[in-house]
C-alpha cells in the first residue's frame, strides 16, 4: 500500500509543478546583476568619470589589483592608478568590455573572462582580464582584477 501512496504523491507534484512558471535561478540573476555592474563601468569609464567606474569595485583595503605595475591592494591606490594612468579622457577613450565567460565559483562568488578594447585618438589599448565579484552587502562587487 505504501508504494503507491508514494507514486500518487509523486503525481500530484508533478501535476502542481507544471502548472508553474519557470523562474530564474539564482544564477541567472546573479549573471544579469553582473553585467549590469560591468555595463556601468564602461558608462562611467567613457564619460572619463573613473570614481563611477570604482563603484564596481569593493571599497576596501583588501581589493586585490594585479596588473602590468604589480599587485596593488584597495581601493583607493586602485583608483589612484587609474588616475595617474589615465588623467584626460585622451587616455582613457572609449572602453568597450568582451565578456567571454562568467561563471559561479561558489555561493556569491563568480568569475569573470574577458576581454577590454580602448579606442583612442592616441592610440588604442587592448588587453584580457580575469576579475572576481563577491555579493557583499545585497551588492556585486569586484574583489579582485587581473588585467593585462
Amino acid at each position: 500500500m505504501k508504494p503507491f501512496f508514494y507514486i500518487l504523491i509523486c503525481i500530484g507534484l508533478l501535476v502542481s509543478c507544471k502548472h508553474e512558471q519557470p523562474q530564474p535561478t539564482n544564477s541567472q540573476a546573479a549573471k544579469k546583476a553582473i553585467m549590469a555592474v560591468l555595463k556601468a563601468q564602461e558608462i562611467a569609464w567613457n564619460q572619463h568619470d573613473l570614481e563611477g567606474f570604482m563603484q564596481g569595485y569593493w571599497k576596501n583595503d583588501s581589493l586585490k589589483f594585479y596588473g602590468s605595475q604589480g599587485l596593488t591592494y584597495g581601493w583607493e591606490n586602485t583608483l589612484s592608478n587609474y588616475k595617474k594612468n589615465y588623467p584626460t579622457k585622451a587616455e582613457s577613450g572609449e572602453l568597450k568590455f568582451v565578456i567571454n565567460d562568467l561563471t559561479k565559483i561558489e555561493n556569491d562568488t563568480y568569475y569573470v573572462m574577458g576581454e577590454y578594447h580602448l579606442t583612442r585618438r592616441i592610440g588604442n589599448s587592448n588587453g584580457v582580464f580575469i576579475i572576481i565579484f563577491k555579493k557583499l552587502d545585497g551588492q556585486w562587487k569586484i574583489i579582485a582584477d587581473m588585467s593585462c
